[in-house]
Formats: C-alpha cells, sequence, structure tokens
C-alpha cells in the first residue's frame, strides 16, 4: 500500500552542506589505503597478492551494498538508513584504525564498503527536499564532494602514517564521517517512507548480490583467467544463471528489488550504458597516464618517481572534483543529453589525441586532467538524468545501479588496460612496447564514442 504524503519540508544550504560534508568525509576515508599500500604491506607483513586482495576489499563491498541501500531509502526513508549505514562505516573505520593485523583490517574495509550507499541515499534526501533545478545542483556538489575527499584522502594519507601512523590514517576520517552523521541527523528532516507494507525481497537481494560480487571477482581475477579455460568458463556460466534466476524472481515478486519496467524505460538503461563507457574510458587513462610517468627516460617514459607522478596527477583530480558541481549546473541548464553529448567528444578526442601524443609530460597532464573533467560532468549528468526519470519512490534504486555501474566500468577499464599492456610487454623484459599504450587509448577512445548511439535514445522530457 503506497502511503499518502504530506508535502516534504524543504531545506537550505545548510542542510545540503551537512550531506556534501559527509560525502567528503567518506571520500576520504575510502582513498586512504591505495597511497599507503606499500607502508601497510611493511607493517602487517602483507605479501603483494594479500595487497591485492586488500585495495579492492572496499570497492567489492561498495558494489554489492549499494544498490541494497538505495532501495532500502526509497522504501523506509533515506536519513533513516543513512544514519545506520553510517553507523556500520564508523565501526569499519573503528575497526581499521585499531587493526594489529590484516585479517582485522580486511573486516574493517568489509564494514568500510557501506560507505558508497550514502550516494543514493543523499540523492533521495534532496530530490525529496529540494525543487528540480536545485535538486539537480544538489546531487552534482555531493558528487564533487565525494571525488574532492578521494583527492583529499590520497594526499593526506602519507604523511599521516607517516607523520602520526597507520592508525590515524582511519582514524580522522572516521572522526570527521561521525561529526557530518551527526549534522546530517540534525540538519536534515525526516523523509516519510514511499511505502508502509513493503517487505525485503531476499531472493531477489541475494541474487543481485551474487551477480555483482561473481562480475567483481571476475574482474579483479580477470589477468589470471586468461591461462585458466576452466575457471573462466565456470564463472561465465554462474554468472548466467545468476542473472536468469534473478530476472525470474524479480518478475514474480510482488515486491521485487529493482523494478525491471523501471530499468527498462530507455533514460535509464541508457544511462546505465553511457556510465560504463565513460568510465571504461576513464579508467584506461587512470591506469595508463602513471604507467608511462614511471616508465625509463631513456625509452618513451619519463622515469618520475612516486612523488612526481601525484603531482603530475593533482591537476586531474582537481578536475575531477571540480567536475560534480560544474555537470549539476551544465544539466540543469542545457539538459543531460546535450551535457553528456559534449562531454563524450571531448574525453573521445582526448583519448584519440594522446594515443599519438604523449612525448612531454604536459601532455598527459592536460589530456588526464580534460578527461577527469569530461568524465565527471558525464557520470553527475546521468546520475541527475536517471534521479529525474523515476519516480520519487525509485531515486535510490535507479541512481544506486548507476553507481555500481560505474564501479563496474573503472573495473573493467583497468584490467582491459593491463591486459594489453601485458600482451605488449617485450620477451625477457618488463617494458611494454610504445604501441600497446597507443592500442590501449584508441580502444577507451573507441568504447566511449560507442557511447554516442546509447545517448540518441534517450527522452530529452523528464519528471521533475
Amino acid at each position: 500500500m503506497t502511503t499518502t504524503l504530506a508535502p516534504p519540508v524543504r531545506v537550505g544550504k545548510a542542510a545540503v552542506a551537512a550531506l556534501g560534508m559527509l560525502a567528503a568525509a567518506t571520500g576520504s576515508l575510502e582513498s586512504v589505503v591505495t597511497p599507503a599500500l606499500p607502508l601497510l604491506q611493511r607493517e602487517l607483513s602483507m605479501s603483494r597478492a594479500q595487497g591485492a586482495l586488500l585495495s579492492i576489499t572496499l570497492l567489492i563491498t561498495g558494489a554489492l551494498v549499494t544498490p541494497v541501500a538505495g532501495i532500502l531509502g526509497d522504501r523506509y526513508g533515506g536519513k533513516r538508513v543513512m544514519l545506520r549505514l553510517m553507523a556500520v562505516v564508523s565501526a569499519g573505520g573503528l575497526v581499521s584504525s585499531l587493526a594489529p593485523n590484516l585479517p582485522v583490517l580486511l573486516l574493517g574495509q568489509v564494514l568500510e564498503g557501506a560507505m558508497v550507499g550514502a550516494m543514493p541515499l543523499s540523492f533521495i534526501l534532496v530530490r525529496k527536499h529540494l525543487a528540480s533545478g536545485e535538486s539537480q545542483v544538489a546531487i552534482g556538489v555531493v558528487s564533487g564532494l565525494f571525488v574532492g575527499g578521494g583527492m583529499l584522502g590520497t594526499l593526506m594519507a602519507g604523511p599521516i602514517a607517516e607523520n602520526l601512523s597507520r592508525h590515524w590514517m582511519f582514524a580522522i576520517p572516521t572522526i570527521a564521517i561521525v561529526g557530518a552523521t551527526l549534522l546530517v541527523h540534525r540538519l536534515m528532516p525526516d523523509d516519510p517512507p514511499a511505502r508502509t507494507d513493503a517487505r525485503i525481497d531476499w531472493p531477489g537481494l541475494v541474487l543481485l548480490s551474487g551477480i555483482l560480487l561473481t562480475l567483481m571477482l571476475g574482474l579483479s581475477m580477470a589477468p589470471e583467467l586468461g591461462g585458466q579455460p576452466l575457471v573462466l568458463g565456470a564463472l561465465v556460466v554462474l554468472l548466467a544463471l545468476l542473472v536468469t534466476g534473478w530476472l525470474r524472481v524479480e518478475r514474480r515478486s510482488p515486491s521485487p528489488m529493482v523494478d525491471l519496467r523501471m530499468v527498462a524505460r530507455p533514460a535509464v538503461w541508457t544511462s546505465y550504458a553511457i556510465t560504463f563507457a565513460v568510465c571504461v574510458g576513464t579508467s584506461a587513462s587512470m591506469f595508463l597516464v602513471p604507467q608511462l610517468f614511471d616508465l625509463s627516460a631513456e625509452g618513451y617514459g619519463f622515469g618520475a618517481d612516486p612523488t612526481d607522478i601525484g603531482r603530475y596527477l593533482l591537476p586531474g583530480a582537481v578536475a575531477g572534483a571540480v567536475s560534480g558541481p560544474l555537470g549539476g549546473l551544465a544539466a540543469r541548464r542545457f539538459g543531460s543529453s546535450a551535457v553528456v553529448t559534449a562531454g563524450i567528444g571531448i574525453m573521445t578526442a582526448t583519448l584519440v589525441a594522446m594515443a599519438f601524443v604523449h612525448s612531454e609530460v604536459w601532455h598527459l597532464v592536460v589530456g588526464k586532467a580534460l578527461i577527469a573533467l569530461a568524465s565527471g560532468v558525464c557520470v553527475t549528468a546521468m546520475v541527475v538524468k536517471t534521479a529525474t526519470s523515476v519516480e520519487h519512490g525509485n531515486t535510490g534504486a535507479a541512481t544506486g545501479l548507476v553507481l555500481v555501474t560505474r564501479v563496474i566500468g573503472f573495473a573493467a577499464g583497468a584490467q582491459v588496460s593491463g591486459a594489453f599492456l601485458a600482451a605488449g610487454t617485450r620477451p625477457g623484459t618488463n617494458v611494454p612496447a610504445e604501441s600497446a599504450f597507443v592500442i590501449g587509448f584508441l580502444i577507451a577512445g573507441a568504447v566511449t564514442a560507442l557511447s554516442l548511439f546509447a545517448v540518441r535514445t534517450m527522452r530529452k522530457g523528464v519528471k521533475a
């Protein structure tokens, strides 16, 4: 039974700022592991394989939790679910900060992974409590601050771990999350649930989680699966069975986790297709550019050390941080379709140019910044398009799946790029041929360009 709801309480800038602070704090906590991974490996006596597992644990948990959080937020209220989710994340940050060994740290990362679910919950709240045009800008601001928080976490992780300890590297962002959550609790009004009689579709939840887990594990193991055809075949069969079972369950369920009719709308499924393609192209550049910087200057590389690479990548990180608010404003002013078309055009041209012009540091710095800016604008516009193309009661589910598609696209792009470099490595050396980079950039550009076909099917009209 759908409840009759009173008009939502409109909120001011302070409440949106609290959501932005929470996004920045969670972004910071999410990003501290990667730059400090060598230090963690030394202090916890971790192998490279264990380090790789640690680096993807949070990503896998986030992919599993995000759509579920969005769906539960639609049904039971975004604020109610967010407060409980942040309690789990705060517990994870505490566990990670106190972890004496790898198993405990892995547990902390599993709990922390729930943080990504805060994004669709934030979108539920801003859409319920703001007018249509204002909610589009607010979605961009929250998205941009999450990226900006990630940039801050990347920059501060090393200095904090080296000058204080690895424990404070997790503790400081966790304290910020607790403070921001209290502000959200105080400043953001409650949002009533869309349905009071909705039951959790447990079979659909289990099958959807299995699909995402199989996908993420398959992508993380992709480099090793090429020489293990039986394992690869088993994963493909398992994935096909899970997808088939999930579709059957969702069609028959009176209260499905994901409304398949909603997903079938052109404005929705095209958003997922475009987000995936754009993120594959973005991830390829994120993987290939640092590799070029790192290669010896005696060949076609630059022999940059980690500090230099971080400095070279900083403009791209800044561009990614401002792309969220810019994407929200642009979508409000020009429409999502026009913004995405322009962003895809810029990305495609830049990736193709980088394939042939990468002889100077500034070529890669400028190219990476343009890709980060265009990609962030595109993804934000897709989130806005999706959020405004569905009913209020489906905002969390629809946008949560966009964010999961983003994660899968990033994972796929990195693995495909790594496979090209491995295939192009000269026998007896660890140095890939320059042609491997050229092919990687060109394929990334081609995949990005193909998403223009999906843009053409997007509906121009949106629901407020």
